[in-house]
């Protein structure tokens, strides 16, 4: 609904992350080669992944998941804000703005119940090891995927549904360098009551269910592990779990800052900031912080190397002979 006085607005223009013209350029180099770093870390973890059978469990399955999550969520923002860095106006209509929102919120939900999944697979292989073929089983581990990805798709719509009831008209600059949806509500000229507070409640319900299973999957992970008595066979259990709870920290931390505290609470600013960080470094951070720190990761990519290098130098000697 708008007024009569003034025109409904069916486009809007991003205002990205500065104006300056030579820090764009530079901000362009930077954000570019973490979107390139992003796409061939995430890419080459799922690769390996799928390459080496060693790394056909349970675990790893959900990791490939989470990389390609990863460079879903980092390509539903990035493109575009790479684009704003070098063009004096970026345009995006309002179908663009759900799309890129609706994009946003499902690889978001989907990495939140994908980090509580896996939470959940290091409870079963270290609490209950002789179990873990049993309970974590092919048909499980689809369940599980599946649960994530329709829990995400359900939280998009929710929100998008949102965002469609919003109405936009006169000012249509978004302060920002993507269609989120507090700045977008901020320019909204008519809206339903339940529509500002939904999108932060259904956020904010879906970290509460989520942290709720990581904590206690590693409270029940921790008393596991103090019985153990060696101190060799502590630390090799924590090194399995402190992956993932890095990833859970950086994660988790940043989404609550922008989603469930009160907009009033911090800065259009700093919500750019913490945005850039959770949407672009995140998903460059995650392949490097389950590699760096995984010897089995580190053992299949040697492997898979060595056996590309033997390949290599066979085409080689084939091709001497066949001269």
């Amino acid at each position: 609904m708008s007024d009569n006085n003034c025109t409904a607005v069916t486009e809007f223009i991003l205002l990205g992350l500065t104006d300056d013209a030579n820090l764009n350029f530079i901000l362009f180099l930077i954000f570019l080669s973490f979107y390139a770093i992003t796409l061939i870390s995430n890419l080459s973890i799922i690769t390996l992944i799928r390459k080496s059978s060693r790394l056909h469990t349970p675990m790893y399955l959900f990791l490939s998941h989470l990389a390609f999550v990863d460079i879903g969520y980092s390509s539903s923002v990035t493109p575009v804000m790479l684009k704003n860095f070098l063009v004096e106006k970026t345009i995006i209509s309002l179908g663009g703005c759900v799309i890129q929102w609706f994009s946003v919120v499902f690889f978001g939900t989907a990495e939140c119940f994908l980090l509580a999944v896996m939470a959940y697979d290091r409870y079963v292989a270290i609490c209950n090891p002789l179990l873990y073929s049993t309970n974590m089983t092919p048909r499980v581990c689809a369940l599980l995927l599946i649960a994530s990805y329709l829990g995400g798709c359900v939280n998009a719509w929710n929100c998008s549904a949102c965002l469609l009831n919003l109405s936009f008209c006169g000012d249509n600059k978004i302060n920002h360098f993507f269609c989120d949806y507090a700045p977008l509500f901020k320019l909204s000229s008519y809206h339903a009551d339940f529509v500002e507070i939904l999108p932060s409640a259904s956020a904010g319900s879906i970290i509460a269910i989520t942290v709720l299973i990581i904590i206690i999957s590693y409270i029940y992970i921790l008393f596991s592990v103090l019985k153990i008595s060696s101190t060799e066979g502590r630390s090799k259990a924590f090194s399995t779990c402190t992956s993932h709870l890095t990833a859970v920290t950086l994660f988790y931390g940043t989404i609550t800052f922008i989603y469930v505290l009160p907009n009033s609470s911090y800065s259009t600013d700093e919500n750019k900031v913490v945005s850039v960080f959770y949407m672009v470094i995140i998903p460059l951070l995650n392949p490097l912080i389950y590699s760096l720190r995984n010897n089995e990761i580190k053992m299949a990519l040697r492997k898979l190397i060595s056996k590309k290098h033997i390949f290599h130098e066979f085409r080689s000697i084939l091709q001497v002979f066949i001269k």
